[in-house]
């Protein structure tokens, strides 16, 4: 690519920042106790009140809670993710970097931050703005850009409960890979 066109490209991946990613997202289920006690033993996380109900009830929480960790597992998409004709410009940014050969991803870090406690009976909305997209890096995995989204999650009454910042990077597999 000539240096006018990585300008050009980089000029179309910048014109995300700042946008809303997708319309919101409410997960497909509420918070409940068999993911909470499949999440502790796949973890291996034996804390009373995620699985005792006396004793969560006994604690200061009152009952029961989730792991805040979990925060992102009552919103996520799965393997599909949204057409990018859905007016989800997250979809759309992701098919742009694959048009350009960045087919691949690796996530990269996670950085959360919780309100309060999730509870049983629970509903999670997730709403998530493209925060930056970086100019193409050369990494050990391939060149590639690194896409952070800033995600925020509310509850069933709207009330902020907790935020995430993830950032991917998409990238360039080296050939014959």
């Amino acid at each position: 690519m000539t240096a006018a066109h990585v300008s050009d490209f980089l000029a179309q991946l910048k014109a995300f920042e700042g946008v809303e990613a997708g319309p919101p997202f409410t997960g497909p289920d509420p918070v409940n106790e068999p993911m909470i006690r499949h999440w502790c033993e796949a973890i291996g996380d034996e804390l009373v009140v995620y699985h005792d109900a006396d004793a969560a009830a006994a604690s200061v929480h009152g009952g029961l809670i989730a792991p805040p960790t979990m925060i992102q597992a009552w919103v996520m998409y799965g393997f599909r993710r949204p057409p990018s004709d859905s007016g989800n410009k997250h979809g759309e940014l992701l098919a742009l970097l694959d048009a350009h050969g960045f087919s691949s991803v690796v996530a990269t870090n996670c950085e959360q931050e919780y309100f309060r406690e999730l509870r049983p009976g629970d509903r999670l909305t997730l709403t998530s703005v493209v925060e930056d997209v970086s100019p193409e890096k050369q990494t050990a995995l391939g060149s590639g850009h690194f896409l952070t989204s800033k995600m925020r999650f509310h509850d069933q009454h709207g009330e902020l409960v907790g935020t995430q910042r993830w950032r991917i990077l998409k990238f360039k597999p080296p050939a014959g890979r």
